[in-house]
């Protein structure tokens, strides 16, 4: 029977995984269960008329304080969509190691219909609910930018906050995914494309995967597939294109989809939609319009990227899939009973809860930034400069040979905060898909990726349950 419902494929991921994990019916019951959700519906008066504004947080897990996860404004929010959401973030800081309990919030809403001035009053009165039933603080649940929020909305945020808690020195820490003159960090916008990039590279170094698909080694040169162009699908597309030499052959947006088997060049596609607004008219590429923009999930190519919404590969077009590797950007954006069909027919699907685990990586580099108030590279930044001069200066009198000038400040850079920042990040990908990889390749029973990297996260939150006393 097809999925019903977003919240019913990720269900199915769990009672898949859970076997292969050996732990007793109660203790799993608990792992997967919801543990909490605040339904909220408040008054806004925008032009002159009061609207009631349906809005939900959900916090799935609490095995870790605090609770972790983006709020989202779509019109598509409802209460499962939200518990789902908060669930596979349980997962994904498990399987990366980031010790938060999984959360999630949403607001009802178009953000597109309503002006700037409308949506801080929406966001504000959104946050005070969320304060007055606590359920947000930086010891309690920490939000962060989602589908339809960025930076501005988390300003908002903790502006807020900050207003009814004027004492809380930590208060920088109530939220994620700031603008860096508010405390932010500096690579969190960036952060999601660039793990879903390190993730697929990690991927492609493997030689057996790789041989599974019939497919060289490495990264470089792959031809890839981006389904959505905003803040995840972007970072990903230039990044895969500018570090790791893939060639872009296909994207699509709401307008439409537009693919090229000989190459795009994914910042001039960007630019272009930016001055036109629409990447239809690009010129030298074949163009699908609005009602044909589901056709980018069955572009040839070695990897597909969908990172945009939920379900847009399921039982009905997954058969017509053609990529090799499918790598899921987005939360969800593979119904369980896509996935059935696409590890019958060979191909790797790269999971969400570990392939997008790049935002809340950041996100909790950001909150450790907030708790300690210190800049990442502050300590350190001027001391390996000094050291790698004396260094250089030491061989090159030693030699009687001396470097470029471009060369010798390439060589003694000192780490900025966005080095240390993508260098963290790099390692919890490349470690995160290490133990994946080691289930799905030594576990007898696991077949595919998504399963390992379920089971996986739920071996290490009964661990926190079993170590911290939560379960009897």
């Amino acid at each position: 029977m097809p999925d019903k419902t977003f919240l019913e494929s990720v269900g199915r991921y769990f009672d898949a995984a859970a076997p292969h994990t050996g732990l007793p019916d109660g203790l799993l019951k608990q792992i997967k269960v919801c543990n909490s959700v605040y339904q909220i519906y408040f008054p806004v008066k925008i032009d002159g008329e009061v609207k009631v504004i349906e809005a939900y947080r959900a916090q799935h897990s609490h095995h870790r304080s605090p609770t972790k996860g983006g709020i989202r404004y779509s019109n598509h929010v409802n209460q499962e969509e939200v518990v789902a959401l908060a669930t596979l973030m349980s997962y994904k800081c498990a399987i990366v190691d980031v010790p938060f309990g999984g959360a999630k919030g949403g607001v009802r809403i178009n953000p597109w219909e309503y002006t700037e001035a409308d949506l801080e009053k929406i966001t504000r009165r959104y946050t005070t609910e969320l304060i007055r039933r606590k359920f947000i603080g930086p010891a309690i649940d920490v939000p962060a930018p989602d589908y339809g929020t960025g930076p501005r909305e988390m300003a908002w945020i903790y502006d807020t906050y900050r207003s009814f808690h004027p004492d809380d020195i930590n208060a920088a820490g109530c939220v994620t995914g700031k603008p860096v003159s508010q405390n932010g960090v500096r690579g969190r916008s960036e952060a999601t494309g660039r793990g879903v990039f390190y993730g697929i590279r990690e991927a492609c170094n493997q030689q057996e995967l790789m041989n599974k698909l019939g497919l060289t080694l490495g990264i470089e040169g792959k031809t890839m597939v981006v389904q959505g162009l905003g803040n995840v699908g972007s970072h990903t597309a230039t990044i895969s294109q500018d570090e790791g030499g893939v060639k872009i052959i296909g994207v699509s947006e709401v307008e439409g989809a537009i693919y090229n088997p000989e190459g795009l060049d994914i910042h001039d596609v960007i630019r272009h939609r930016g001055e036109h607004g629409s990447i239809l008219s690009y010129p030298g590429a074949q163009s699908f319009g609005k009602d044909e923009r589901r056709a980018v999930m069955e572009f040839e190519c070695d990897i597909l990227v969908p990172a945009a919404l939920e379900n847009q590969i399921d039982a009905d077009n997954a058969h017509a899939v053609k990529a090799k590797i499918v790598a899921e950007a987005a939360n969800g954006p593979v119904t369980a009973d896509g996935s059935a069909i696409l590890a019958e027919r060979g191909i790797i699907v790269l999971p969400d809860i570990y392939l997008n685990a790049g935002g809340v990586t950041v996100s909790y580099f950001e909150w450790l930034k907030n708790l300690s108030h210190m800049r990442f590279g502050r300590l350190q930044k001027r001391f390996d400069e000094r050291n790698y001069q004396r260094i250089v200066n030491q061989i090159e009198e030693t030699t009687g040979k001396s470097i470029s000038e471009r060369d010798r400040q390439m060589i003694v850079h000192g780490a900025d905060e966005i080095d240390l920042v993508r260098s963290g990040l790099e390692e919890t990908m490349i470690t995160g898909f290490e133990g994946i990889y080691a289930i799905y390749r030594d576990q007898e029973g696991v077949n595919d990726l998504r399963t390992a990297a379920f089971a996986l996260a739920i071996s290490k939150i009964s661990n926190d349950y079993i170590s911290l006393g939560i379960w009897p």
